[in-house]
């Protein structure tokens, strides 16, 4: 190898997979046109220039190889480069817990919702093998290896599923406010309802089975019993979905409201059942002013974020 390239060949792009969801990224990498040269644990090597990539946790875009032969050379190479890194460890843990141990240390706390991202220049690298170390200065996320952590509540939300809201509105860098008039379709048991009306605003839950108890409760909580198919677009600040359905049927749920432009902000959940549709996926990504996200907190599902453009 030399400094440019590896035993797989040039890099000019490396994208980190979700545990356990390595195929829908090699899809869609190869639906794209992306070729992918090596994996390394989960990060997928590409020769190719950097793709904006759903289901990619973390896109490294400004991948350098660099030869090194101690722990305090590769070290110092991290830190002529810039002042804050990650690691990616899939290979030799203790020689690179060694090199991460000489780097300025990146304080990656939880963060407490609904404080911001984190704006600090953050790169990412991995040990190759044990001489041969890829650095990226960029990469897509803010977070080490695209992770939104949080703070969580263990007593007010009824589901985990607070956690994937709390992360879509923190990549949108936007959230509801009080006042604000919001829309559940899909709502029980109430996790995304719970996270709205934490935040102040007004929300209609409709779903055909009840919220918990402790979210139908709480105040600007109007809980209707019906489909959330049947709901037509209406003036809101925000309309979030979390249902489950096929990603088609969501499709044509998001088109009506989208067209309608009847909502400043739209986050919705596109969830795959057995093979990822990537057609439909695509269809989502096309939409003007959307873009689709697999989270930290998604499984094998997407989040379609929205805002609607200012005229």
């Amino acid at each position: 190898m030399t400094d440019s390239e590896t035993a797989a060949g040039p890099i000019g792009s490396a994208y980190l997979a979700a545990e356990d969801l390595e195929q829908p990224l090699a899809e869609e990498l190869a639906r794209a046109g992306v070729t992918v040269s090596a994996w390394h644990g989960r990060l997928a090597l590409s020769p190719d220039p950097p793709f904006a990539s759903a289901w990619a946790l973390d896109v490294w875009t400004a991948p350098q190889v660099h030869a090194v032969t101690s722990i305090k050379a590769a070290a110092g190479v991290l830190r002529s480069l810039q002042r804050n890194w990650s690691a990616y460890a899939p290979l030799h843990h203790r020689r690179a817990a060694l090199i991460e141990a000489c780097l300025p240390p990146v304080r990656a706390r939880p963060l407490r919702f609904p404080e911001p991202a984190p704006t600090s220049h953050l790169g990412a690298w991995t040990l190759l093998d044990r001489d041969w170390m890829l650095a990226s200065l960029t990469k897509s996320s803010p977070f080490p290896m695209g992770e939104y952590r949080f703070e969580e509540d263990h007593a007010g939300p009824p589901s985990r599923a607070y956690l994937k809201l709390w992360e879509a509105l923190t990549r949108l860098g936007a959230h509801p406010r009080p006042g604000d008039i919001c829309l559940d379709l899909g709502a029980s048991p109430g996790g995304w309802t719970w996270v709205l009306a934490s935040l102040g605003a007004s929300v209609r839950a409709v779903d055909k089975a009840l919220l918990d108890l402790r979210v139908a409760t709480m105040p600007g909580v109007e809980q209707v019993v019906g489909s959330a198919f049947a709901v037509m677009p209406e003036p809101v600040d925000w309309m979030v979905c979390d249902v489950i359905a096929y990603p088609s049927r969501m499709l044509g749920l998001v088109e009506r409201w989208v067209a309608s432009g009847a909502a400043r902000h739209i986050v919705c959940t596109v969830k795959f059942q057995g093979d990822t549709d990537h057609i439909t996926a695509h269809k989502f990504a096309a939409l003007p002013q959307g873009r689709l996200a697999h989270l930290f907190h998604n499984k094998h599902e997407l989040t379609f974020l929205w805002t609607r453009a200012v005229s």
